[in-house]
């Protein structure tokens, strides 16, 4: 009996059909910043004295602040997705807070970077910069696209974050229904739903004849299918958090250190 009524509650999820999804959309990713990379590597050829010399208006103490945020974030999304595999909420709310917090971190620190590049003249369009030479415009234009296409995936990532939150945290409510056509082998007995540790959350008078339809509403209930679901929200949150680390992995030595 509790056999049929979790089949007609829960709604089934396909993690292989979901993590496909996250790698193809990975991997237009890959394509449009593979692209900016390309074009970095051509104007870098050609005009490499520009380039190494753009670069030396850089801070690397900055640069390297924002690498090392990225890859401890990248443990920290790492840890809280072990932690839901292994269904410990709380810690994997604690971790994924604390991601959420290392990425506004990462921001603010790219917001006190620009400004300060700003301030000195150094951005597209201004007086100071078209003075310079037209590889060093190069460099600063490729630096703001590219850092600053960065910085919009870094801040989506958090708002997906945001969203992870409340699907873990939000309490649920689930509905189990049975219409006229199933209720006929039920005529007479009792309906129970269980919880995963076989706890009777739900049980029916016995049906009579009358009975037409049966709907159920449980409030505050966290399925196994709930839990396969935000585990797969996790994951693909994770691969995309990585991906968006591994971007910075290669932004950060090709526009502050070939000065070096």
């Amino acid at each position: 009996m509790n056999h049929t009524a979790e089949l007609i509650m829960e709604k089934h999820h396909d993690p292989v059909g979901a993590r496909i999804g996250m790698w193809l959309f990975l991997f237009t990713e890959l394509l449009l910043f593979g692209g900016l990379f390309l074009l970095y590597a051509i104007y870098l050829h050609n005009h490499p004295e520009d380039f190494h010399y753009g670069s030396s208006h850089l801070n690397q103490f900055v640069g390297a602040l924002n690498t090392i945020i990225l890859l401890t974030s990248s443990l920290t999304m790492v840890l809280s997705v072990a932690m839901l595999q292994r269904r410990k909420e709380n810690l994997a709310v604690l971790f994924l807070v604390l991601t959420f917090l290392l990425g506004a971190f990462f921001l603010l620190n790219k917001y006190f970077e620009w400004s300060a590049k700003i301030s000195h003249g150094l951005y597209p369009g201004s007086d100071v910069l078209l003075s310079r030479s037209y590889g060093e415009v190069l460099f600063f234009g490729l630096y703001y696209v590219m850092t600053g296409l960065h910085a919009l995936h870094v801040l989506i990532g958090m708002v997906v974050m945001l969203f992870l939150l409340r699907f873990v945290t939000k309490k649920r409510a689930k509905v189990a229904a049975l219409l006229p056509a199933d209720l006929e082998q039920f005529q007479g007995k009792r309906l129970y739903l269980a919880d995963e540790q076989g706890r009777r959350i739900w049980e029916s008078e016995p049906l009579g004849d009358s009975v037409r339809e049966v709907a159920v509403v449980v409030d505050g209930v966290r399925t196994k299918e709930h839990w396969k679901a935000n585990v797969i929200k996790f994951e693909n949150a994770g691969l995309y958090w990585h991906l968006v680390d591994i971007i910075w992995i290669f932004l950060f030595p090709l526009f502050y250190l070939i000065a070096m």
